[in-house]
Order: C-alpha cells, then sequence, then structure tokens
C-alpha cells in the first residue's frame, strides 16, 4: 500500500513541474522569443518583452502589463532555482522594461 501512495505523488509532483513551462509556452498571455530569461542583459530581455507584447495577438490586458505579467511569473515560478546573478539580472530587466514602456 505505501508503494501506491508514493507512486502517485512521485507521478503529481512531476506533472506539477512541468504546467508552468507549459504556461509560458501556450498561454494567451505572449508568444515569447525562444530563452528570453537567459539572456544576460536586463535592456535585451526588456527591449523582446516590449517586441513580444506589441506583436502578440494573444495577450491579456494593456503591453505593459502582459510583459510585466510574464517577467514576474517566470522569475516567481523559477524561484530559488534561480542562480542569484540571473535572479538580480531578471530584477533589473523590471525597470528596464518600465523604462521601455515609459513608466519610470
Amino acid at each position: 500500500m505505501p508503494k501506491q501512495k508514493l507512486r502517485k505523488n512521485r507521478t503529481r509532483k512531476q506533472h506539477s513541474r512541468k504546467w508552468s513551462g507549459k504556461v509560458t509556452q501556450t498561454s494567451g498571455a505572449l508568444d515569447l522569443e525562444k530563452s528570453v530569461f537567459k539572456k544576460d542583459d536586463p535592456a535585451a530581455i526588456a527591449r523582446s518583452l516590449k517586441r513580444s507584447a506589441t506583436k502578440s495577438h494573444r495577450r491579456k490586458g494593456t503591453r505593459y502589463q502582459s510583459a510585466m505579467s510574464m517577467l514576474n511569473f517566470y522569475i516567481n515560478r523559477a524561484g530559488k532555482n534561480l542562480p542569484e546573478h540571473q535572479k538580480k539580472i531578471l530584477e533589473d530587466a523590471k525597470e528596464e522594461l518600465k523604462k521601455a514602456f515609459g513608466r519610470e
């Protein structure tokens, strides 16, 4: 009996790991450039998100809301697995995104 419970939990855990990647790629929020969140330049990340938000017909809300939402979603879902330097780059990208949309 304990083996069955363990299998169910493992399956559920494996399934839950995949949902955020699926949301990022298939949600109604934005059509994102591949590996945009792995770039080393906060300004490049912001430009890419702005470009995606401007071109996408799948976005919800304003362009700015959609772009910032996807950036926050990635930061929150990657969480403690993000290296500190990459988290800093993504946090800096938020400020660059504000500038790109004239919301300083």
